[in-house]
């Protein structure tokens, strides 16, 4: 497969590359960047010095190279995807989006949390939201796929097993997320400056992070009927991770196995999902494709609490999106992400 990057010297854009550089099937032909076109991409990331010493294009020149490939990704901020996406749907190219752009089925609802105007509403309903393991047989049959944000995707696979099976108040639920500062991105921001952010934890968003209506969306899709949430994200003084710790009052009296055994067979062919018997941490997702969920249930409140863990760069972004790819080309589904994390 031939690939094109748009959007390829960001952190998930990186990470994308660092995965089709080694990807037995796929082979990138181009490497976009606005901030750094004309450079090679191992003087942006000196860690490719020696592997990848492609020259970095404009959008102008990624645009006339198109046709030279079978699908592309794209890794830029909201409102940036519509053109791109459309020409390269034109032409037959497969488009896998790692923003926001494609995500939410409502165009106002778009606009209401983004603050942008969305510019192709008729692809809204084409779009495949590309949660892997919730979503596999349309994946496979599409050529529009949204990826998943990163708090989204832990805490959709941590919630769903409650909701397909009645088991949770849907007016309770309560997601408590922290994530490193990589997933604010790249650019420059004093909120993530190593001496604004280190020695310190802080909640930011609240009520009005992006990826509430994201969240929201696929959960009343496995509720079938309306959920909302009240979600609070926090950025910690680490690199990566996301770890995100949900709340639901039970409908039943059960108990921490008996969830855990519902858990491990809900995700039984799911070669990324692991339930833990413990709880998760970070660092033992780290540089993986991997999601770890642990469980607990607190008698005395009648609540469930279900933590997830996942890297927001790889699960969370960039190895969700080549496992996705991977679908889509009838490929073997861990093809190029079979990475264990890395301790310490």
């Amino acid at each position: 497969m031939k690939a094109g990057i748009i959007g390829s010297t960001g952190y998930a854009g990186e990470q994308l590359a660092w995965f089709l550089y080694k990807h037995p099937r796929a082979n990138v032909e181009f490497y976009s960047s606005h901030n750094y076109a004309g450079m090679s991409y191992n003087e942006i990331y000196k860690n490719y010095y020696g592997y990848i010493e492609d020259i970095c294009v404009n959008m102008k020149t990624a645009i006339s190279k198109l046709s030279n490939i079978n699908v592309l990704f794209i890794a830029m901020p909201p409102g940036k995807s519509f053109n791109i996406t459309e020409k390269a749907l034109a032409l037959g190219v497969k488009v896998i989006d790692l923003g926001a752009d494609f995500r939410l089925k409502s165009k106002e609802v778009y606009e209401e949390w983004y603050g942008v105007k969305h510019e192709n509403e008729e692809l809204l309903q084409d779009a495949v939201y590309g949660l892997t393991e919730l979503n596999r047989e349309a994946i496979a049959e599409c050529n529009l796929l949204a990826n998943p944000g990163c708090f989204p995707t832990a805490t959709i696979l941590a919630i769903t097993p409650l909701l397909k099976n009645n088991l949770i108040d849907l007016s309770s639920i309560i997601v408590d997320a922290k994530s490193g500062v990589s997933g604010a991105g790249r650019a420059a921001n004093i909120g993530s400056l190593f001496t604004e952010c280190n020695e310190s934890i802080k909640a930011y968003a609240a009520t009005s992070h992006r990826h509430t209506p994201e969240i929201e969306q696929e959960l009343s899709r496995a509720a079938l009927e309306n959920v909302m949430i009240t979600f609070t994200p926090h950025l910690v003084p680490m690199n990566r991770g996301i770890l995100s710790t949900c709340y639901g009052t039970l409908r039943k009296d059960v108990t921490t196995e008996e969830i855990i055994a519902l858990y491990r067979d809900f995700y039984k062919d799911d070669c990324f999902v692991k339930i833990l018997d413990g709880l998760p941490e970070t660092r033992w997702v780290r540089g993986s494709n991997l999601c770890h969920i642990g469980i607990k249930v607190d008698k005395r409140t009648k609540m469930v609490i279900i933590i997830a863990a996942i890297d927001n760069l790889i699960k969370g972004a960039a190895g969700q999106a080549v496992q996705n790819m991977n679908i889509m080309f009838g490929l073997e589904e861990t093809m190029g992400l079979e990475i264990i994390a890395m301790a310490p």
